[in-house]
């Protein structure tokens, strides 16, 4: 087993004395694009790692890693701030891939819950006190017109990428590998320099009683989990690491780094490491079988 190494665009492209990297050299070429959770969790970097860690195959792989802090599946798409990537995709510097690694919409879903309570149900992830119907699921701390509206969103979003892909000259069946999320808790744990938290933010300025918090959280990522594997089902290029379950939740105490969480949403090193064991057995199946 060979660790997968993952490089920036411009280290595949080189420039002035490096050249271009000898990616002929590798069996398997990855594009990666995502949020943080392939790429940086934590202030200073080195706190945490990403679900590439020590990702490691029996083919040599290389993965050219587009994925930054904070990005939403719409920026993902978008040609005025993700040029570099969908120029590799489907644009002048397009290649032949073997997939396209993708971590996407749990900043999406994260940012939606930061909607605050001022603005209409449809355009808010979060139920204001005199919406929640009685007490029981957590569901009920839930806007449903304002979770119909990220659904739809999201839905759209991925068809953009779909579109982008079917207008690549090599890629328009490239395989695409994304992966559900695992059960964050809503907790006073930020990332460092004032980035963070998240959902601790939100569940407070609704007002969620505390001892519904990680209920509340649980519900929010399974119905992620459903709509990724939903819109994997429809197309059947689009595969999915389901680790939704793997790592040891924190509690709404916990203040600092738990056994499986840097942070209130990035996982440990070997929160990381646990996750990267599933993906490598995707992949593993997918791309280094007979």
């Amino acid at each position: 087993m060979t660790d997968i190494l993952v490089i920036s665009p411009a280290e595949l492209i080189g420039g002035g004395e490096v050249g271009p990297f000898p990616i002929g050299n590798y069996a398997l070429h990855f594009l990666a694009q995502g949020d943080s959770w392939f790429s940086v969790g934590a202030i200073p970097p080195w706190l945490t790692s990403n679900l590439f860690d020590k990702m490691s195959l029996s083919r040599m792989a290389v993965a050219v890693n587009c994925a930054r802090p904070g990005a939403e599946l719409v920026h993902m798409t978008d040609s005025t701030s993700n040029g570099t990537f969908l120029q590799l995709l489907c644009g002048a510097q397009e290649r032949r891939w073997t997939a396209l690694l993708l971590s996407g919409l749990g900043n999406d879903v994260i940012s939606a819950s930061q909607s605050p309570p001022n603005q209409p149900p449809a355009k808010r992830l979060l139920a204001k006190a005199g919406e929640w119907g009685p007490p029981g699921p957590a569901s009920r701390y839930i806007s449903e017109p304002g979770w119909a509206t990220f659904e739809s969103h999201a839905r759209e979003v991925f068809e953009l990428l779909l579109q982008r892909r079917s207008s690549s000259k090599w890629n328009r069946e490239l395989p695409i590998v994304l992966h559900t999320y695992d059960i964050v808790t809503p907790r006073n744990a930020g990332a460092g320099a004032g980035f963070g938290p998240w959902l601790y933010k939100a569940v407070k300025a609704f007002g969620v009683p505390k001892e519904d918090w990680a209920a509340l959280a649980q519900e929010l990522l399974a119905r992620v989990r459903r709509l990724i594997l939903d819109i994997a089902t429809a197309d059947p290029t689009i595969h999915v690491v389901d680790s939704q379950g793997t790592l040891k939740p924190a509690t709404p105490d916990d203040t600092g780094p738990t056994m499986h969480w840097r942070n209130e949403i990035h996982p440990s090193r070997g929160g990381y490491r646990l996750l990267g064991d599933r993906w490598e057995l995707e992949l593993e199946r997918l791309f280094c079988g007979p």
